[in-house]
């Protein structure tokens, strides 16, 4: 997003409505650490453990976006976004796990920690609805965190690539510019909203992210 933008912008609203918990995710020890190839060895397997479990909850959030976006153009946007997750996004998690001499048994079928198990209920919340705005909302939520972090820290590169490519696989151009059309169309979508509707948009973007700092808060787990 530029600078120039209103302040009265309906997602810095909602990001305003958020605080201090977004800006606690978006600037967390986490990333800065993970820049600086500082994290403990223990943190870093468990949050990329919990994380890849995920993935199977994501791709259903993005084929509910496929089917409630309301014009061809948007849903083509997802499909384009669901590939780059299925493939790159998979692969990165797969060779990380093979260098860091994480079993399959470990990352195929994780015990589910507190935190995890929320974010599953979220997303699964969302994809259910059958409606645009909430699976939007908790899109634009995980995605505007993740490019904030990993923007913020995109010029250190660390020597190991399962630091490296996760900071660049949400610093790149690519995934900015889907981030920021995603802002765009959660700002495009409020005329639309009735009262309770933009009410549960509120929600559920504060639920969101309250869950994303308290990810990260739980991969340090003893050792915070």
């Amino acid at each position: 997003m530029t600078e120039s933008v209103s302040a009265d912008r309906y997602t810095l609203r909602l990001r305003a409505a958020a605080e201090p918990e977004f800006s606690a995710a978006t600037g967390h020890r986490f990333a800065r650490e993970l820049a600086g190839a500082t994290i403990p060895a223990a943190v870093f397997r468990r949050y990329l453990v919990q994380d890849y479990s995920f993935l199977e909850h994501f791709i259903r959030l993005i084929d509910a976006a496929i089917a409630t976006a309301p014009e061809a153009a948007a849903r083509q946007r997802y499909v384009d976004f669901r590939a780059a997750v299925t493939s790159d996004e998979n692969t990165y998690f797969l060779r990380s796990f093979e260098a860091l001499d994480i079993p399959e048994s470990e990352w195929r079928d994780p015990e589910l920690l507190p935190v995890t198990a929320q974010f599953h209920a979220i997303m699964g919340e969302a994809a259910r609805s059958g409606r645009y705005a909430p699976v939007l909302t908790v899109l634009v939520v995980t995605e505007w965190v993740y490019l904030e972090w990993a923007t913020a820290v995109r010029d250190t590169v660390p020597a190991q690539f399962w630091f490296a490519e996760w900071i660049d696989i949400h610093a790149n151009d690519d995934f900015r510019s889907f981030v920021e059309w995603l802002i765009d169309e959660l700002d495009r979508l409020e005329p639309r909203l009735s009262a309770a509707e933009r009410e549960e948009v509120r929600d559920l973007f504060v639920r969101t992210a309250k869950l994303e700092v308290a990810f990260f808060d739980q991969a340090y787990g003893a050792e915070g």
